[in-house]
């Protein structure tokens, strides 16, 4: 059941460790694998090594394979290596010499470099729905909230006056920056790399850039070298991207977890998205948010697990880059899960709207009463020894309101600008 075998057994506690978990993570691999296949056999039928009855029942019968992949009903036996070597098996047992056809002109390197580029390219895709998705709920609860004041801090010291108009959007405003990574990362995998084979590329006069426009990427990896290096790059750079995702969600659920504590008390949730403690009936964790968080840190550890694996290894293939897919392809399944528990929650916080009448925050408003006396004529120098006189000796009036107008400023958050600047980002 090897596509390499040669008649020669292979030790059983040898196969079981270079196989490791590969048939259960090839699983997400086997729509792509045979939409690869389908690709390829089409190009050999172009140039003449395929008949076209043999091609047009391979196309069927891959087609088949991608509905059962769809289905989750397609499986990878013990019997079998990987992904590639059961789709082969299935193909020859139906189709006969068709299926032993398939893999002229190519090698699994450049069989599972088109297949996890197919596949990052649709996560990707996906990913950046999600946080579109979660932009549009913290725009949406920026207007709702734009009015309530809440305090900002440094150091974890009460600083100035911020509100939840301005705490929401800053999130959505940076997913923008995340977006941007997303787009990078997609333009990295949106190449095509089959027709590469093992590295050097075939003596077969094959069609590289008919399997481009067929498997519908944006460009050719052409140097075939090039093509197999890519292999580790792609998969670095898409984690960066998610990296980035990552940090933004888990800072936010960490001001979440603060903002809901009671020495904060700026928020709360619904009992739906709280959880109680075993022996002290009073408690509402915010485990949800704690748990994106430790997912979302977990997550911007892959880049430099990949780079580890991958940092000082010459040109061509080889086997340690079988140990990216341990790694990334559940980072994705877990950060889709936290976009969308995120987006799911986001909707029921609820802020509290007069934080500020507690007499501690009445400092937050001290740079705006000495930029008050600056544009009253005092040079910043003297007015910011005056307040701090007033602070000092308790004479300090606290006028509790703001008048900010520059661009991104507590009074005028720009909205608009940063639904536009998503838009054109994305």
């Amino acid at each position: 059941m090897k596509l390499w075998e040669k008649g020669i057994p292979t030790d059983k506690q040898i196969e079981h460790f270079t196989v490791g978990n590969d048939r259960e993570l090839d699983l997400v691999l086997a729509k792509y694998d045979a939409l690869g296949s389908i690709a390829h056999a089409k190009m050999l039928q172009q140039i003449g090594l395929l008949t076209t009855s043999e091609t047009d029942s391979l196309v069927l019968a891959l087609e088949d394979i991608i509905i059962d992949a769809e289905k989750g009903h397609f499986e990878i036996e013990d019997s079998f290596e990987d992904v590639h070597s059961k789709i082969e098996y299935l193909l020859t047992v139906k189709l006969g010499d068709a299926g032993k056809k398939i893999h002229t002109a190519r090698s699994r390197n450049d069989q599972v470099l088109v297949d996890v580029n197919l596949y990052l390219k649709d996560v990707v895709k996906e990913l950046k729905e999600q946080v579109k998705t979660l932009f549009d709920l913290l725009m949406e609860s920026a207007e709702k909230h734009q009015n309530i004041l809440l305090p900002g801090y440094t150091h974890l010291q009460i600083a100035m006056p911020s509100s939840f108009g301005m705490w929401f959007s800053a999130y959505a405003e940076t997913l923008i920056d995340d977006i941007t990574m997303l787009n990078a990362a997609l333009k990295i995998v949106d190449q095509n790399p089959l027709g590469s084979a093992a590295g050097y590329g075939s003596s077969f006069p094959i069609n590289r850039t008919f399997t481009t426009a067929e498997l519908g990427f944006e460009t050719l990896k052409f140097n075939s070298v090039a093509a197999q290096m890519s292999r580790g790059k792609s998969e670095k750079t898409v984690a960066f991207a998610m990296s980035s995702v990552a940090a933004t969600l888990a800072k936010f659920s960490m001001d979440v977890c603060l903002y809901m504590s009671q020495n904060f008390d700026f928020i709360s949730l619904p009992a739906h998205l709280t959880t109680g403690s075993s022996i002290m009936p009073h408690k509402k964790n915010p485990d949800v948010f704690e748990l994106i968080r430790g997912k979302c840190n977990k997550i911007q550890a892959l880049p430099y697990e990949i780079t580890l694996i991958t940092n000082n290894l010459p040109s061509g293939y080889h086997r340690d880059l079988q140990l990216l897919k341990e790694g990334l392809f559940p980072a994705i399944q877990n950060l889709k899960a936290c976009l969308d528990i995120a987006i799911f929650a986001i909707k029921d916080i609820k802020v509290k709207e007069h934080i500020l009448d507690d007499p501690k925050y009445n400092y937050l408003f001290t740079v705006d009463t000495l930029n008050e006396m600056v544009l009253a004529g005092m040079p910043f120098r003297d007015a910011y020894k005056a307040v701090a006189e007033q602070l000092e000796n308790g004479t300090f009036k606290s006028p509790k309101e703001t008048k900010h107008t520059h661009e991104g400023s507590i009074n005028n958050l720009c909205l608009k600008e940063i639904k536009r600047k998503m838009r054109d980002s994305y």
